[in-house]
């Protein structure tokens, strides 16, 4: 989806997965950010037809792209202590480390592929990347979006919305870093000691980087942030085809946001039965008549679901649709924790994007929201380290965390999580009912709520305007399954203080 958080399919869940386990652990946020599983080859192969194994047949190897870039490495020999370490080269962490840079202060970034291109599909909307000042980074743009509620309803969303061009971006952000003197160790980080005004980072390598702020940008590895609840996220799970295809039926100016149609299902009552409880929608970015981007999703269950599920309820919908795939580009799959608990506020070690909770708790949207939250970051970094050298590491840490996660972030993302624990409980048509009343709203409510931009009195609002759009069906069903995870956030937001 639009900032989905992908993670590779070999990586190992912390979390079974009805009956898969796998876990997160050990990789860079370059891997991890958004991740999608990308694999990249033109080998022709047969049309598919009818099942997901003909599906993955088509799924050329996997093979990794780097960028030509010469990087100045990081001299460990001088026992040198950088102002700022960033580990993890992924969008957040190198939007940090480009502006923190760009101050003057000293910064080495730690990723164990620094040079390598994201292998990530990211969507955004067009506005989004506006406001950052990023359109030259979109290779594509749609000048809207639809999605579909069922056979009969239909939403036009008049609301640009653009892929990515992740070679691009991060070719722009390594320059930027580069220019203003940023190291790079090609290493991971497997253990932080802390002293009172600096913290040694000892890397896989041997090598030890000491410096004054650490800034954890791996994704959802959390090996250096600390948690002190439950993990207990719902998942977004989601499998993916960039594609060549004989036609597609849809409209090469929009792109498909959500369809949640199930007239696919028809002839397989199990797999139907299934997706009536717990649904997937699909997501696709038309290119042209023949190229397109397909992802069927489920946007939240816990625990998740399986992957051949997913991949056997997109092919019976391509089958019902009479898209016939020709090759496949790249492939991907991912698994997004969502919601859970906050980290420990604050702690030594500074967090950004999944690593921090950031995940969009309802949507599972972040990177927009990262890259906006890097600013905030990096300033907090130049003001506490540039205006009293004398702070000692676990203040400079505290500011940091403060400017990052204050009390209406906090109870922003309260809400979000009880709109999460309301959509794990819909089945199929109160799914199909939210989301109808969801896009009936004024775009400033469901703009602002997909791109986290209400704070909680409009949240309320939000809330308010949704039950008034609702059926009666719907409302009745919001309160029957709402009233309890709406019990539980009035209760955190009141026990949550400054």
């Amino acid at each position: 989806m639009d900032t989905l958080l992908k993670t590779p399919n070999k990586l190992q869940f912390l979390h079974p997965l009805h009956g898969y386990s796998e876990k997160l652990s050990h990789f860079s946020a370059s891997d991890k950010l958004q991740n999608h599983v990308v694999r990249f080859g033109s080998k022709k192969k047969p049309v598919l037809r009818a099942s997901s194994s003909a599906l993955l047949e088509l799924v050329p190897e996997f093979k990794k792209e780097n960028l030509d870039f010469e990087l100045p490495l990081y001299d460990s020999t001088k026992g040198t202590v950088v102002d700022l370490v960033v580990v993890g080269g992924g969008p957040a962490g190198l939007a940090v480390a480009q502006q923190v840079s760009e101050a003057g202060l000293s910064v080495c970034a730690i990723d164990p592929n620094p040079r390598l291109i994201w292998p990530n599909n990211y969507g955004v909307w067009v506005d989004e990347f506006e406001a950052m000042d990023l359109l030259d980074c979109l290779d594509k743009t749609w000048s809207g979006a639809v999605v579909y509620i069922d056979d009969k309803t239909k939403k036009d969303l008049d609301r640009p919305y653009g892929r990515v061009n992740r070679k691009l971006l991060k070719s722009k952000m390594l320059q930027k870093c580069i220019s203003n003197g940023v190291k790079f160790h090609q290493a991971k980080v497997i253990k932080v000691i802390h002293e009172e005004s600096k913290s040694m980072l000892i890397c896989n390598d041997g090598v030890t980087v000491q410096a004054t702020v650490v800034l954890d940008a791996t994704g959802f590895s959390r090996c250096l942030v600390q948690y002190d609840k439950p993990y207990n996220p719902g998942y977004q799970v989601a499998y993916g085809i960039l594609a060549e295809v004989e036609e597609h039926p849809f409209d090469v100016d929009k792109m498909l946001f959500m369809d949640w149609r199930d007239s696919h299902l028809e002839n397989d009552l199990k797999l139907k039965e299934r997706n009536s409880k717990i649904p997937t929608f699909l997501y696709a970015m038309p290119f042209s008549s023949t190229k397109i981007f397909l992802e069927e999703t489920s946007l939240v269950a816990r625990p998740g679901l399986r992957m051949d599920d997913i991949q056997d309820r997109m092919v019976a919908r391509l089958k019902h649709l009479g898209i016939n795939v020709k090759s496949i580009e790249e492939d991907e799959q991912c698994v997004i924790p969502m919601g859970g608990p906050l980290p420990v506020l604050p702690q030594r070690v500074v967090g950004i994007g999944g690593t921090a909770g950031m995940v969009h708790p309802s949507t599972g949207y972040m990177v927009a929201r990262t890259l906006a939250a890097a600013p905030i970051v990096a300033n907090a970094i130049v003001q506490y380290l540039g205006s009293d050298r004398g702070l000692l590491g676990d203040e400079v840490s505290a500011r940091v965390w403060k400017d990052l996660w204050p009390i209406e972030r906090r109870r922003q993302r309260e809400f979000f999580c009880f709109g999460m624990d309301v959509l794990l409980k819909l089945d199929l048509p109160g799914t199909r009912r939210f989301f109808d009343a969801f896009f009936n709203l004024e775009p400033h409510y469901w703009h602002g709520f997909l791109s986290s931009r209400l704070y909680l009195p409009e949240l309320f609002t939000f809330g308010l305007s949704l039950f008034s759009y609702a059926s009666n069906t719907s409302r009745l069903e919001i309160m029957a399954k709402g009233t309890l995870p709406l019990v539980n956030m009035v209760n955190n937001l009141i026990q949550d203080k400054e």
